[in-house]
């Protein structure tokens, strides 16, 4: 195992909190207000981890695990993406669809989590949660095979190795449509906004926020950090597709790579600020838009049209 393959999990587990910044900051610029510190991400993961935890009587252990097992995976999750031009360290063929069953195993247990509460607001964020995510897993799983299908690996680190300017010369039109399907789908599972708005406290329009409203303390702090491993992981994917610039040096390799996810992340703040949310009837036609093209993709691979 190369040593630069530990390079991608470490700079997930590091800048991830800093993405976070980057946005808000940006809607902060666009706001025309000075925003909060780049950093501030870090101040209120540090200032929950120090806070003590309170637990309801008519909780289960369930509640307990959600924030745990939800971490877990997301980390697990971060060893299978790579960066750059490094492969990540855990890379075999098949890892693809692991990367699907980790989100899907955080979700379960995060929604899991909120029904143990017995309240209704957080029943409602949960019902809302499993029916958009039933709807993004289809997109991002169709992204991915047409994908694999273009490159010829089903691992995550053989399609990023394969990804070349010469294969977007040759496949532009399918590797175009995935980078847009898998940006619907950062936007759906990172519950950002057109999808949700993650700074919103109207509990009936809420549907990841209103889950995790009973948390506190490390465990609140389990769930931000874990969301941030998961903002980073998909944009990792996004990253890789669309700057497709390998130079065989991992310090240079992945400079370019974490200038894209700063991209990303100011692309997202430029989103986040120009456009309104969506309609919750409206939300389920976007993501059907996304299962769409990527069926699109996967089918045009599949007859070998070219751009």
């Amino acid at each position: 195992m190369n040593v630069s393959s530990f390079l991608p999990p470490l700079l997930a587990l590091t800048l991830a909190p800093l993405l976070l910044g980057v946005t808000n900051r940006t809607k902060a610029l666009f706001a025309g207000r000075a925003g909060a510190p780049l950093l501030q991400a870090y101040h209120d993961l540090w200032k929950l981890l120090r806070k003590g935890t309170v637990y309801s009587n008519v909780t289960t252990w369930v509640f307990r695990a959600g924030p745990v097992v939800g971490l877990g995976a997301m980390l697990a999750a971060i060893a299978l993406v790579p960066l750059g031009g490094c492969r990540s360290p855990i890379s075999f063929e098949g890892d693809l669809l692991l990367l699907a069953y980790l989100l899907g195993l955080a979700r379960l247990f995060t929604v899991l989590a909120a029904l143990d509460t017995g309240s209704p607001f957080e029943g409602m964020g949960a019902s809302r949660e499993v029916f958009f995510s039933a709807l993004a897993e289809p997109a991002l799983l169709l992204g991915l095979v047409a994908v694999s299908r273009e490159t010829g690996s089903i691992s995550l680190s053989g399609i990023n190795q394969a990804i070349s300017l010469h294969v977007w010369g040759h496949s532009g039109l399918v590797l175009g449509l995935v980078a847009v399907v898998l940006m619907i789908v950062f936007l759906a599972e990172n519950s950002r906004i057109p999808v949700d708005d993650p700074n919103t406290h109207l509990e009936l329009t809420m549907i990841h926020e209103v889950m995790v409203l009973d948390h506190g303390g490390p465990d609140l702090a389990f769930i931000l950090y874990g969301a941030a491993l998961k903002l980073w992981m998909l944009g990792s994917l996004i990253v890789g597709l669309v700057i497709p610039f390998h130079f065989g040096i991992p310090a240079l390799d992945l400079t370019v790579a974490v200038a894209g996810m700063i991209a990303l992340a100011v692309a997202l703040g430029v989103i986040e600020s120009t456009m309104a949310r969506l309609r919750m009837m409206r939300v389920p036609e976007l993501l059907i838009g996304a299962v769409t093209l990527a069926g699109l993709a996967l089918v045009l691979e599949h007859g070998g049209v070219v751009s």
